[in-house]
């Protein structure tokens, strides 16, 4: 666990100061790292977030660096486990997002949920911002009619009248999210599940195109210390062509604001996702 928490703080530490968007990170035992080497790949897991500068320093790196046992009141305190158990499978890119989300999310927040699918993540979302405040409020969004049913089904099943009261659903395009959410919301996280609804129509998928614009989207609306979140299934045709678009809006944005995390297996048995985090830091 030692090894792993060092990998993750030299990990962070170098994303947060490098100025290629580019590169690839892995999350590797290094007892395991020679075995890894390769370019078959087809997972991978990106943020993108916005963090606050405190006293000229990133939270994230100086929270991962001050001890090679992270305390408890840290924000990554808990992580560390699940990302042992999302090197070895027994976690999907979709889990190891939802715990980055517990760590960003307040109560009373608005998210976004851009591609909502089967309501799953939305599910999540709420159960992150909804209180008695009656705040907090989850848009979600997708093209499909039946994603939409799917995950309105979803919610009326796991809520009640005045839970359901805190989720706004829309039948449009992912890049229209600015014509739903008021100018003045201040949106803490835009999450993003790209590729085909799942037991849905396997040829309708997201594409590179709107996905781009989407991205500008989130990237105008979100507050400082928000966080882009995006999972890429890359297993479909077109799939590969939208993680390059992905990695392209990644490389575009400014280091000085933004700081953006891939993680990427490099053993397509294991996962068929890429999981993109992007923090907003001003």
């Amino acid at each position: 666990m030692s090894s792993l928490r060092l990998w993750f703080s030299s990990l962070a530490t170098h994303n947060t100061l490098s100025c290629s968007l580019r590169r690839s990170l892995f999350l590797v035992p290094p007892h395991r790292l020679n075995n890894t080497l390769s370019n078959s790949s087809r997972n991978l897991c990106c943020y993108c977030g916005k963090p606050i500068k405190q006293n000229g320093f990133f939270p994230v790196a100086s929270d991962l660096q001050s001890s090679s046992s992270l305390p408890k009141d840290s924000p990554f305190s808990g992580l560390e486990d699940a990302l042992v158990s999302y090197l070895f499978g027994k976690k999907r890119a979709t889990d190891i997002a939802h715990m980055v989300w517990k760590h960003v999310v307040q109560k009373g927040d608005t998210v976004i949920d851009a591609t909502c699918g089967n309501g799953f993540d939305t599910l999540a979302m709420l159960n992150l911002v909804a209180d008695d405040s009656h705040d907090g409020y989850v848009y979600a969004l997708d093209i499909q009619k039946d994603a939409l049913d799917n995950t309105s089904l979803l919610l009326e099943e796991s809520l009640n009248s005045n839970e359901k009261q805190h989720v706004k659903l829309f039948n449009i395009c992912h890049s229209k999210m600015e014509s739903v959410v008021p100018r003045n919301a201040l949106v803490r996280l835009v999450a993003f599940n790209l590729g085909y609804l799942p037991g849905g129509v396997k040829e309708i998928i997201t594409r590179a195109e709107t996905t781009l614009l989407a991205l500008e989207a989130a990237k105008r609306i979100l507050m400082p210390g928000g966080l882009i979140s995006i999972v890429v299934y890359v297993g479909h045709p077109g799939g590969r062509e939208e993680l390059e678009a992905v990695e392209s809006f990644a490389a575009r944005l400014c280091v000085e604001n933004w700081i953006c995390c891939k993680l990427r297996y490099v053993k397509p048995a294991l996962c068929s996702n890429t999981n993109f985090l992007m923090p907003k830091i001003m």
